[in-house]
């Protein structure tokens, strides 16, 4: 084993994003059961925080001795650790004019950590985790790829989810972020002077959402009313790497932070985004809306309701706006509909034309409520000349998270081309005229199914059908999407019925329908037609994912990959193969790919080059020795990993033949063990032959079975008739597990000498070898069987539709109820020759 380890690479660990959230989460196990999460965030995003600044070691932070993380370590263990974290963040806050807020939590807080060592051991554990390799930041961030601020939304969501209803305000779901950042068109931003506020900021998402897409930058500001919630936005802003970010403490509409120098206005701001708190009941806390200063209601013919302050948070951020802002606001549907006070400032907010578009969301994605909301679109530029408003029903396209709902990648992509595009999709989106929506029967209602009808359409019975049999032409007509890709095919399979031309029946049985779809020439020539697409994304791919390297940015290149994807799935004219793709279906199979393993690869790749794949790392597992951690090397194949190249891919490309004969071996064993289990379940019972041979444990080992055939020698020798199966049966039993040890032995042997090849392989490796086995045989491979399951899924739906029409007008009535009589006058027969009559059992049964 030692000249196995000898020839194992160790060279440079670049963190992988999945590594780095578990290790963060585990800092979380150590903290859980003392406190809840809307409490245990503060002390492991503090610590985050402290980690980060004392490896970046920022010219533009100040770290004085004894004022980092590191100094923290030397306390470890000691009586005194919580107080001496306390002052060590004490004093880095105090000089880098972070008081009152990465200083909240006290480490030294017997009430949530535990007294005397329990909290000494707790605080130490929390140290050591945040000191393992994978959390040295110092050179482990891929350059324009955010991983520190990726793991802090990661850690964001994981407390929001665990704070319960009451506690996860603070978090806007960044996919929701996402979309809000791309629908107030802040790419278009031209100058870092130009400006971003969020008036209810939470913990930053939001603003930070938002920022990372201003191509030359943004000055950020924001508002919040929790003091706790504004520090979490504070360290957000500096983990992501806007420290300058001005994010103040107070209330919004009481005390609005931001003022004009000049006028003392209210400060206006070239974007904006928000989620204030659904329905606020005390939003006039401190406030009088008839004299408010900044005449934030003037003007709208009414004042929002005492008791729901959904409109003043909306209201103050179109005050908030220059001439020509542009705002995306998070809100209850209700906004859309309720009458009265909201009805008449909603008219006024229609008529002066801020509203660009309105997006429909699915229920249940925030924390705190599980409510259904939409994203309001206020774009003050040319509203005085807006005829239409922009809406989209994006509220069926989501996936169950838990007991949350999330925005999927393809969700996201769609709703946002969508919007940029003004695209009006039956079923999804429409740009409604303003004059339909002032029309007195809308009367400026806004809510969204009045204007698209996203129901499914009802599969709609038909009776004529059931009463005279074939299949209604409606039905048939309604898979034209596929009739236009294979026009003969809708002939190969039905003709009209004659005198009947409403309806058609099948040429075929109905059990070749699969068969008939599958064989046919048009099917046939969409399958080629599709692979073709896939080829020629295939070889752009490679040659772009091979000319990556070190120092490459993973989301960049994610995002690359991908749109060049949904390039080659656009649809096409009808008649195309692609007309009957979903191409944001097609790239959600790409983004859980990239998700689950591409983007883990992309940061190996970014940090060290494609030498990583010549990397072996030893698997290590913890166990419990006591009150001890015991880590053991995990041994076998199993044990080995290849960070950017598995071992099975290895074997799969060089020993195929060794790991079959391993195969065939395993297949051995099993049909051998089934053999006994067979002959235990015969005949292990309590007077059973094998009864003796059952140990204690209920088991037959070696030892007791062993002993049983020495026992029954003795008395087979005696009475050979009488013993003769039992000894026979043993002595069968004992060659199976004689066979199924040696095999076992040669399986053990085999994997052993195969592992000795696989490790000898990795050094093997050329640069160019490596290429083709990460992006050609792992990745493409991996994305190509997805996107085939998609393409065979079209198919699918067409045979098993078919499938259903056939079977749901097969049997007409008539044809029912002659089955009926049939089937009565034979049981009225077999009753008459037991001497009964139907009318006479019909009595008894009442």
């Amino acid at each position: 084993m030692c000249e196995l380890r000898l020839q194992i690479f160790t060279i440079h660990m670049a963190i992988k994003k999945t590594e780095l959230y578990s290790t963060l989460w585990e800092s979380c196990n150590q903290l859980r059961g003392s406190m809840d999460a809307s409490q245990y965030k503060d002390y492991v995003l503090v610590l985050l925080f402290m980690k980060y600044v004392s490896d970046k070691k920022d010219p533009l932070v100040e770290l004085k001795p004894g004022t980092t993380f590191y100094d923290m370590l030397q306390h470890r263990g000691k009586s005194d650790i919580g107080d001496r974290i306390n002052k060590i963040i004490g004093e880095f806050a105090k000089n880098n004019n972070l008081s009152g807020i990465i200083d909240v939590a006290d480490f030294n807080d017997d009430a949530k950590l535990g007294k005397g060592k329990e909290k000494v051991d707790r605080l130490t554990n929390l140290l050591n985790i945040f000191d393992k390799p994978e959390l040295n930041f110092s050179s482990n961030r891929a350059d324009g790829d955010d991983l520190l601020g990726d793991a802090y939304e990661y850690l964001m969501r994981h407390f929001a989810t665990e704070s319960g209803k009451s506690k996860g305000q603070f978090y806007t779901p960044s996919e929701v972020s996402r979309v809000m950042a791309e629908l107030i068109g802040i790419r278009n931003s031209k100058s870092p002077s130009e400006t971003l506020y969020d008036p209810t900021c939470g913990s930053g998402s939001l603003l930070l959402r938002a920022a990372d897409l201003a191509p030359h930058g943004i000055t950020i500001y924001g508002q919040e009313n929790d003091n706790a919630t504004r520090a979490l936005a504070v360290m957000n802003m500096w983990l992501h790497g806007f420290p300058d970010a001005e994010i103040a403490q107070g209330n919004t509409m009481a005390l609005p932070q931001f003022l004009d120098d000049k006028t003392g206005e209210l400060k206006q701001f070239d974007y904006a985004v928000a989620n204030p708190p659904f329905s606020y009941k005390s939003w006039m806390n401190g406030l009088d809306p008839k004299n408010d200063i900044f005449k934030r209601f003037e003007g709208y013919d009414a004042i929002p309701p005492k008791k729901n302050g959904d409109y003043a948070f909306l209201l103050h951020l179109i005050k908030s706006l220059k001439s020509k802002g542009k705002a995306c606001i998070v809100m209850p549907l209700g906004v859309l509909f309720r009458g009265n006070a909201e009805g008449e400032i909603r008219k006024q907010i229609i008529k002066r034309g801020y509203i660009k578009a309105i997006v429909g969301l699915p229920p249940n994605l925030f924390y705190g409520t599980g409510i259904a909301a939409c994203l309001v679109v206020i774009d003050k530029e040319d509203a005085d000349t807006r005829t239409h408003i922009f809406m989209i029903d994006a509220s069926k396209g989501f996936k169950k998270d838990g007991n949350k709902n999330r925005l999927r990648e393809q969700d996201i992509h769609k709703i946002v081309d969508t919007f940029n595009h003004q695209l009006e999709i039956p079923k999804y989106s429409r740009l409604v005229p303003i004059s339909e929506i002032a029309d007195p029967k809308n009367d400026y209602n806004l809510n969204i199914p009045r204007y698209i009808d996203s129901q499914e359409e009802e599969d709609i019975q038909d009776i004529e059908a059931h009463l005279l049999g074939g299949i209604p032409k409606r039905d048939i007509d309604a898979l034209d999407n596929y009739w236009n890709v294979y026009p003969t095919l809708k002939t190969d399979l039905f003709k009209p019925i004659e005198n009947r031309p409403n309806y058609y029946e099948l040429k075929i049985p109905k059990d070749e329908i699969k068969n008939t779809i599958y064989h046919h020439h048009e099917f046939t020539a969409f399958g080629k037609q599709m692979e073709q697409v896939f080829e020629q994304w295939k070889t752009e791919t490679i040659a772009y994912t091979q000319a990556l390297n070190k120092g490459l940015k993973p989301k960049q290149a994610i995002h690359n990959i991908s749109e060049n994807l949904l390039k080659h799935y656009a649809p096409v004219p009808k008649r195309h193969a692609l007309s009957l793709v979903d191409k944001y279906a097609m790239y959600q199979h790409f983004m859980d790919y990239a998700a689950e393993t591409l983007q883990d690869d992309l940061y190996e790749i970014a940090a060290d080059g494609w030498v990583a794949g010549n990397e072996v790392k030893r698997l290590e597992k913890k166990t419990k020795k006591g009150d001890k951690e015991v880590v053991k090397e995990v041994a076998g194949m199993e044990g080995l990993e290849g960070r950017l190249i598995p071992p099975a891919l290895i074997i799969q490309e060089y020993f195929a033949t060794e790991q079959k004969a391993i195969d065939e071996q395993e297949a051995k064993a099993e049909t051998l063990n089934a053999q006994m289990e067979e002959l235990r379940e015969e005949h292990g019972g309590e007077d059973g032959l094998l009864a003796n041979a059952i140990d204690d444990k209920g088991k037959i080992s070696k030892t007791s079975l062993t002993k049983a055939i020495k026992d029954v020698k003795t008395q087979f020798i005696a009475s050979p008739t009488e013993y003769k199966e039992e000894y026979d049966l043993l002595n069968t039993y004992q060659k199976l597990m004689d066979e199924e040890a040696n095999i076992q032995a040669q399986i053990k042997t085999a994997k052993a000498e195969l592992e000795k090849k696989v490790i000898a392989q990795y050094a093997k490796l050329t640069i160019d070898e490596i290429k083709t086995l990460v992006v050609e045989k792992k990745w493409i491979a991996e994305i190509e069987k997805r996107i085939r399951t998609e393409l065979d899924n079209i198919s699918h739906r067409l045979t098993q539709r078919i499938k259903e029409l056939a079977e749901r007008y097969e049997t007409p009535l008539p044809k029912l109820m002659n089955e009926v009589q049939e089937l009565t006058a034979k049981v009225e027969g077999h009753l008459q020759k037991m001497g009964f009559s139907m009318n006479q059992q019909q009595s008894l049964n009442h």
